[in-house]
């Protein structure tokens, strides 16, 4: 399993008038998350996409423990559960600054052939670099 942690500051607008953040803004926060760690793994979804390859969002889910609050320091931890293949799934927790669990949450994205319009596998080089993650050798 590859695990990667980033953050994100609240911002006035993310929140509804109770002060909370928005149901709807957590999906973005899911995304900074897969991004970032996209990004730690030595690519991005913009190299992906340059390789003729987009992973359009297949299935969310969302479950809010706590609310989220204007201008709270959130931690996000993001983890690729299981070996990628047509399909990588993400698993979420989002955590406020006193390190209580705020929100859980999964993604699946489909990897896509941009040329063919078909699901295909990942690039070569981005299994090889979470293959040790999953008891592989390279």
């Amino acid at each position: 399993m590859f695990i990667f942690k980033t953050h994100i500051r609240v911002r006035y607008a993310e929140t509804d008038q109770m002060g909370y953040v928005y149901y709807g803004n957590y999906a973005s926060y899911y995304e900074v998350a897969r991004v970032e760690m996209l990004r730690s793994l030595g690519t991005s979804y913009k190299e992906m996409e340059d390789r003729r390859i987009m992973m359009p969002v297949l299935e969310l889910s969302s479950k809010y423990l706590k609310p989220a609050r204007y201008d709270e320091l959130i931690t996000i931890k993001v983890s690729i559960p299981e070996k990628p293949s047509l399909r990588i799934k993400f698993k979420y927790e989002l955590f406020n600054e006193r390190q209580e669990l705020i929100n859980i949450g999964e993604t699946t994205l489909v990897f896509i052939d941009m040329n063919k319009s078909k699901p295909c596998l990942p690039p070569m080089d981005f299994q090889d670099k979470l293959a040790i993650y999953f008891g592989e050798n390279t």
